[in-house]
């Protein structure tokens, strides 16, 4: 009988870390000679945008998702209902051994609470059982609950059966919270397994061309802005400020602006088109030189990749880009007061500014002077860390309790991390 494990995406920050989970299945059962896991790929639809979710699945060459359940938009609160009404019928009718949530987004929190409070039928000794829940990205923490992510995070990992953790800031944070040890499983980070994957097949993208972004056979320099978050987008007079000092960055090399749905939406309320090249609905044009950030839609993941490793800067809310720019070698400078993920702070090229216009223009300054961070890969993010979450789920590996190299082991803020 097969081993079955239900994975879940919702959005688009979980198809880079599922896709490096559905590679080692495959691999795990082509190399396998006893058990196969019979894998099981529920996309709850969280991310209703094509380019958000259809231009990822094929650039990470991603199976095609079992199940779609297209809760599509809503409040925090709609959507996470939408999301455990749906998924509690896949429950019963796939009765998985094993669930398998990522990362922080709400169908996380919602599935996660769904496989805990459903009883499925026809276990091995003929009982009603539970499946197993696993939370990969588990531990992570910003110490800020007014960010849904945070408390999508620490609900999900309160009720989980294993604990994958990519630092041992999570370990710690884990230990903290009274979690025992036996579930916490320091394996490393997924995501990174994908970049380290693709980083060949992006080079083959034409981005760089499409942008314009060449000037005599050479690589011009640019920044890239990614910009998401309701604390930086909802309100006009904080967003506004901000680009103010993204104008100021522009004056040094042009900014490159994949934006998000949401962000567009605020640009326009906040009367800030003015600002930007709209790339989105005007398509390429010559470079203005009166305004040089210029809005492109959301990239698929093998152009931007590409349009990141050779990037100047990378001015950022994201969490994930944190974690890829340390890899990268590429100075990121979070828009963030805090970060989740202090190991790109103390081993990686990140440093927090929060929305101050002030901080940002100094942390560019420095980047421009060349003054960039020493970079030293985290411990375990080696592109291996899907396999290590395989062979522990397929109880076939014991459970890495290496440390890695000393963490941040309370909030990681703006205050807290002094420049180097």
């Amino acid at each position: 009988m097969a081993y079955k494990i239900l994975s879940v995406v919702g959005a688009r920050p979980n198809f880079m870390k599922i896709a490096a989970i559905c590679e080692a299945i495959k691999e795990y059962n082509a190399l396998s000679d006893g058990r196969q896991i019979d894998h099981i790929l529920v996309h709850t639809g969280q991310h209703y945008d094509a380019n958000m979710s259809d231009f990822f699945f094929n650039d990470l060459e991603l199976p095609k998702p079992n199940l779609f359940l297209g809760v599509g938009s809503g409040s925090h609160s709609a959507q996470t209902a939408k999301v455990m009404e749906g998924f509690e019928g896949v429950l019963l009718a796939e009765k998985p051994n094993v669930v398998i949530v990522v990362g922080d987004v709400n169908s996380t929190v919602a599935c996660a609470l769904v496989t805990k409070k459903t009883s499925c039928s026809g276990g091995a000794d003929g009982k009603d059982f539970i499946p197993q829940l696993a939370h990969v990205e588990a531990g992570l923490r910003s110490f800020d609950r007014t960010m849904p992510e945070e408390v999508n995070r620490i609900v999900t990992d309160s009720i989980s059966d294993y604990l994958f953790t990519t630092e041992e800031s999570a370990n710690l944070n884990l230990a903290r919270e009274g979690v025992s040890t036996d579930k916490i499983h320091f394996v490393g980070n997924v995501m990174i397994d994908t970049l380290l994957r693709h980083r060949t097949k992006a080079k083959e993208s034409a981005i760089l061309h499409d942008l314009q972004l060449f000037e005599q056979a050479r690589i011009k320099p640019y920044a890239i802005l990614t910009l998401h978050r309701p604390a930086n987008v909802d309100d006009s007079r904080v967003f506004s400020k901000m680009v103010e000092s993204f104008l100021a960055v522009s004056q040094h090399m042009p900014i490159i602006f994949p934006a998000h749905p949401r962000t567009l939406k605020q640009i326009q309320e906040a009367d800030l088109g003015d600002y930007f090249v709209d790339h989105c609905t005007n398509g390429p044009e010559p470079w203005d030189s009166r305004v040089r950030i210029r809005l492109v839609p959301p990239l698929g993941y093998i152009d931007f990749l590409q349009l990141m490793s050779h990037a100047k800067v990378v001015l950022t809310d994201s969490g994930g880009v944190q974690e890829e720019t340390t890899i990268l070698g590429i100075p990121c400078i979070t828009l963030r007061e805090n970060t989740e993920r202090p190991v790109t702070l103390k081993h990686g090229t990140n440093v927090l500014v929060g929305a101050d216009p002030e901080k940002i223009i100094r942390e560019f300054s420095r980047v421009l002077e060349g003054a960039a961070k020493p970079v030293a890969p985290p411990h375990f993010w080696d592109g291996n860390a899907a396999k290590r979450i395989v062979q522990i789920l397929a109880g076939e590996a014991p459970p890495s309790r290496e440390p890695a190299p000393q963490c941040w082991s309370g909030a990681a803020t703006a205050e807290s991390v002094r420049d180097p």
